[in-house]
């Protein structure tokens, strides 16, 4: 079974998640903690990581197809020419092990090109994605899902990563 991107109407990721989960579909809505201003109050919330889409792992036949998109709010699951694109699972796992540790992780601009590396030391270790410098002593390696073209993006230290060698 592979993952699929579901594009959802605009702040409804949650209602989806829960309506494909008593569907029996698995589901995977990664959420991260904000800080929400109230008129009175600041309150911390939890908010999709790539706001408008969540993740299911189906077969995608045409029943799981149609079930996928009769769920309320569901505006389209994510395709090239016609055919339901699977995200590979590395990516999906990638940020599954982020959700898992509790990883502070900061939404970023998607980026193609950089170089691409592999965590090799601490909690971490296994994940890929591109190391960037923001500043002389600051990394960040950020993690993409290339079908959605969003990324979020983690501190590490340098001597945590080895380059990924083709």
């Amino acid at each position: 079974m592979n993952w699929y991107a579901i594009y959802t109407r605009s702040r409804h990721e949650k209602r989806v998640y829960e309506r494909l989960s008593e569907k029996k579909i698995e589901a995977f809505l990664p959420l991260i903690e904000q800080w929400s201003r109230r008129k009175d109050r600041r309150k911390r919330i939890q908010v999709p990581l790539f706001p408008g889409y969540l993740f299911v792992q189906s077969p995608m036949d045409q029943y799981a197809y149609y079930e996928i998109l009769k769920t309320e709010s569901v505006v389209r699951i994510l395709c090239s020419g016609g055919i339901p694109t699977p995200i590979p699972d590395r990516q999906i796992n990638n940020v599954q092990i982020l959700m898992k540790n509790r990883i502070a992780v900061t939404p970023c601009q998607y980026l193609k090109e950089g170089e691409r590396v592999r965590v090799a030391h601490g909690p971490l270790v296994g994940i890929e994605g591109i190391l960037i410098k923001l500043k002389p002593d600051k990394n960040r390696l950020v993690l993409s899902i290339d079908l959605i073209k969003e990324s979020v993006s983690v501190e590490l230290d340098e001597l945590d990563v080895e380059p990924i060698r083709l």
